[in-house]
């Protein structure tokens, strides 16, 4: 069942049609949106509104996106079908027609394949553009054969180019002899002018009328005056006659070039006229997107049937998880419910967003207030969104806003009396209503045989232009009618009898637009459950009126309507009130929520610092680690060949494993901050620098000396441990205490390095025409043997040639703990030797 037409036109529906349009981007889909009307099948209502959203993601993520240079050739290439010859300028509409829809069915079809790898994808758009066809040999044979001007090209056909070759010549040669004559001193008193002009299309020469007969050939004009003859000489007429030959070979080669290519296009007919339906809907989805842009849309949630929408159903609740569940107030379950609903007809600056719901406790909102007080609005935004919404629409509202899918809807708005058919204001309102009854009535009978269809019925002024007891009378009946039928509906009446009805009758709510008396002007703002006050005195009062009259139309009134009027008024005064505390409520929770999210930000600060501090000790201790066990190597390389006691091994193993357990004891560092926040002492001030003469313990060894010399530039010192030196870091190094000190005292003297027997080491050591690269470990075996044999110094014997393998020697010797210093060779050897004396035993 559709809704009827005039529901349509009494909630203006045919301006949202007008307004879609404008953003329609050719004939065809403007057409569609002039035509756009709501749906009743709920499916049909969801897949509308899901290809709306898919075509504003779209044109969100890819503005671009649009059908191009499409035109609605519907009509040229129905003609083609029957066999019609199209004119050459309709092609190039045809082909551009094509090439749009070929570049846009490629696009949406990539997009879609792109986007469904990334989870968001466009089903409904992807089924339009599957529409659209792809004819490429079509467009190349139209751009082959039609121009960009609109004219037919050489490149249409063979013949097509060699006539008009021919054309050229001919034409060319016609001109060279009329150019000839013209210019010919002997036509120079004969030619009224010197010019070639054309008649009847051929060319000819303009002579004077006196001088006919000095040329030989055929009037085809004459001037106005007779003076001058248009005259085609006898000696171009053959020249004439075959330009003119030719032209009309041209012209029936073009008309037979046009004809085959129609007849092209017409075997063709379906799937172009299929593409251009296609090209239309998907533009009407672009205009849709564009339209919901500029109203600043939502798309609705639709609900099935009317019955109370579960908590977990509600698209708020699905948002907010379970952590935050709506209380179970009618708002909340409603089938219906508009928030900060917009009439999309209205200025959307200066427009009054309403809240509407029906369906949840109960169908029917009786809505009271004064005029021009936007009843009317709250009305005609309530329908006018549903039927946006069923016609694929998103509406002018926010989130969470739903609605059913109304089978019918009906409206009974305005001032619609006739003077020629004798009806006044109340005949004519009465006349819609019997109508709605009788729609409704003769539907009642499906319902009972099956699923109830859902309806809509706004009704504007309810028992106006008639007698008002009379009028309040009827009205109450129709209300109580209208929910036996079990349908949603929304009144709007000024009966004050009514506000006690629908306070006492179940289903039915009161509604009211509030009025500013300061202002004497209304606030358009709807309040749901509680009835309109009558303000028609207190406005007398406001705009000047005798109160002595004000207070004798009060005494005239009824005690219970004073007292009705004075309880509404204390309960505008207490909602007032409860709303401001609400909205001061609000701000202190979002005060609170501020605070919250600062002090979570704070609280991932210290969280990253404190693991960014843990992370650095961490790899302190480890650098310290893997200085330590250089160290350790160092040793072991530098007295490999060194007898030490087995004591002094162990106690390095034994510090390696000490600092090995730090690492793994270690705990996170804390931060400075908090130290203070909980009146921890500071810091103590760091020891002043170790000087020469220190006792000092070597921390990658684990043992005690003293300290003979500091490089402050390499922060390193040489330390006399026990009976040998040794060169460590600063870093490594830590001040003895004195109790330290008294301890290794009183402890029994490690036992000493044992140094095995000498050898017979030779003093010489010849390394000429060694590699450089065997020289460093040589060496240092030689180096180690000639200290054990007891050598003061050594003569190293490496050359002079280049002088690389001297520098490799001495760069070994620099470095070398057993060599206390070294010099050329002297007398002895000059720069090809070099003395190098051992440190002493």
């Amino acid at each position: 069942m559709a809704i009827s037409e005039q529901t349509l036109e009494t909630l203006e529906f045919p301006k949202i049609r007008e307004q879609l349009a404008r953003y329609t981007a050719f004939s065809a889909s403007r057409e569609l949106a002039l035509t756009l009307a709501p749906s009743t099948d709920p499916q049909e209502v969801r897949r509308r509104l899901r290809r709306t959203s898919e075509a504003r993601r779209l044109l969100d993520e890819h503005p671009e996106v649009s059908i191009g240079g499409a035109r609605d050739i519907r009509p040229a290439v129905s003609r083609a079908m029957r066999g019609g010859v199209l004119d050459a300028a309709i092609f190039l509409e045809i082909g551009s027609t094509l090439a749009s829809g070929r570049r846009l069915r490629k696009l949406l079809l990539h997009l879609d394949k792109a986007a469904d790898a990334a989870g968001h994808a466009f089903p409904l758009l992807r089924e339009l553009a599957e529409d659209l066809p792809d004819l490429s040999e079509l467009e190349e044979e139209i751009a082959r054969t039609i121009g960009e001007d609109g004219s037919v090209l050489d490149s249409a056909s063979p013949a097509l180019a060699r006539l008009r070759a021919e054309v050229r010549i001919a034409f060319n040669r016609l001109q060279e002899r009329l150019q000839s004559m013209v210019t010919s001193p002997q036509y120079a008193d004969v030619l009224q002018e010197p010019i070639i002009t054309v008649r009847n299309g051929r060319y000819v020469l303009p002579v004077k009328a006196s001088h006919r007969r000095a040329i030989r050939g055929l009037v085809h004009d004459q001037s106005g005056s007779g003076a001058t003859l248009y005259m085609e000489p006898l000696a171009i007429v053959e020249l004439n006659n075959r330009w003119r030959e030719l032209q009309l070979a041209e012209e029936e080669e073009i008309a037979r070039i046009l004809a085959a290519l129609s007849e092209r296009v017409g075997t063709t007919a379906a799937p172009i006229i299929a593409g251009v339906e296609a090209l239309a809907a998907l533009d009407l989805a672009f205009a849709m997107a564009k339209y919901a842009l500029a109203l600043r849309c939502i798309e609705p949630e639709i609900v099935d049937g009317l019955a109370p929408v579960a908590a977990d159903d509600r698209p708020e609740q699905r948002a907010a998880g379970s952590e935050q569940q709506e209380a179970p107030t009618a708002q909340a379950a409603a089938p219906f419910r508009l928030t900060q609903a917009r009439h999309p007809l209205l200025d959307q600056s200066q427009v009054v967003p309403i809240d509407i719901h029906l369906g949840g406790t109960f169908r029917l909102l009786l809505i009271t207030g004064p005029n021009t007080g936007g009843k009317t609005v709250a009305l005609k935004t309530a329908g006018l969104l549903a039927l946006m919404a069923q016609a694929g629409l998103h509406i002018p509202a926010q989130a969470p806003s739903r609605l059913p899918v109304f089978g019918q809807i009906f409206a009974d708005i305005g001032d619609e009396q006739s003077i020629e058919q004798s009806l006044s204001t109340f005949s004519s309102h009465m006349t819609n209503i019997i109508r709605i009854l009788n729609a409704l009535e003769a539907a009642r009978a499906d319902w009972e045989s099956g699923e109830p269809e859902a309806a809509l019925v706004l009704l504007d002024e309810l028992g106006a232009g008639t007698d008002p007891v009379e009028g309040a009378a009827l009205a109450r009946a129709l209300i109580e009618r209208l929910l036996e039928l079990g349908v949603l509906g929304i009144a709007t009446t000024h009966y004050a009898e009514l506000k006690a009805f629908a306070y006492a009758t179940p289903g039915v709510e009161n509604a009211s637009v509030e009025f500013d008396l300061e202002t004497l002007a209304p606030t358009y703002h709807l309040t749901i459950g509680l009835p309109g006050r009558s303000n028609a005195l207190a406005i007398a009062a406001r705009l000047g009126l005798d109160p002595e009259l004000v207070a004798r139309a009060r005494a005239t009134m009824a005690h219970e309507d004073v007292h009705v009027e004075d309880l509404l008024a204390g309960i505008h005064r207490e909602r007032e009130a409860a709303a401001m505390e609400m909205q001061r409520a609000a701000e202190l929770r979002a005060d609170a929520e501020k605070y919250r999210a600062r002090l979570a930000a704070e609280l991932r600060e210290f969280e990253s610092r404190r693991e960014a501090e843990w992370q650095a000790a961490r790899d302190q201790i480890e650098d310290e680690l893997r200085e330590v066990r250089s160290q350790l190597r160092r040793l072991r390389d530098e007295f490999r060949s060194v007898s030490l006691t087995r004591q002094w091994l162990e106690e390095a193993e034994q510090r390696l494993q000490e600092v090995k357990a730090h690492i793994a004891s270690a705990q996170p560092p804390a931060p400075q901050r908090l130290s203070e926040a909980i009146g921890q002492p500071a810091e103590p001030a760091p020891p002043r620098p170790l000087q020469v003469g220190d006792r000092v313990q070597v921390r990658s060894v684990g043992l005690s000396g003293e300290i003979l010399a500091i490089d402050e530039d390499e922060q390193t010192a040489e330390v006399q441990v026990g009976g040998f030196r040794m060169q460590a870091d600063l870093s490594e190094l830590r001040r003895e205490t004195r109790g330290e000190r008294k301890a290794t005292e009183r402890r029994a003297p490690p036992e000493q390095a044992t140094l095995p027997p000498g050898r017979d080491v030779s003093m010489t050591f010849d390394m000429r025409g060694w590699r450089a690269a065997d020289v460093p470990d040589k060496l240092d075996h030689y180096l180690n043997d000639a200290y054990l044999a007891g050598l003061p110094y050594v003569r190293l014997i490496h050359g002079k040639g280049t002088g690389a393998l001297r520098q490799v020697v001495r760069d070994v010797l620099s470095s070398h703990p057993l060599v206390d210093s070294f010099s050329g060779g002297g007398p002895d050897g000059g720069e090809g030797v070099t003395i190098a004396r051992l440190i002493e035993h």
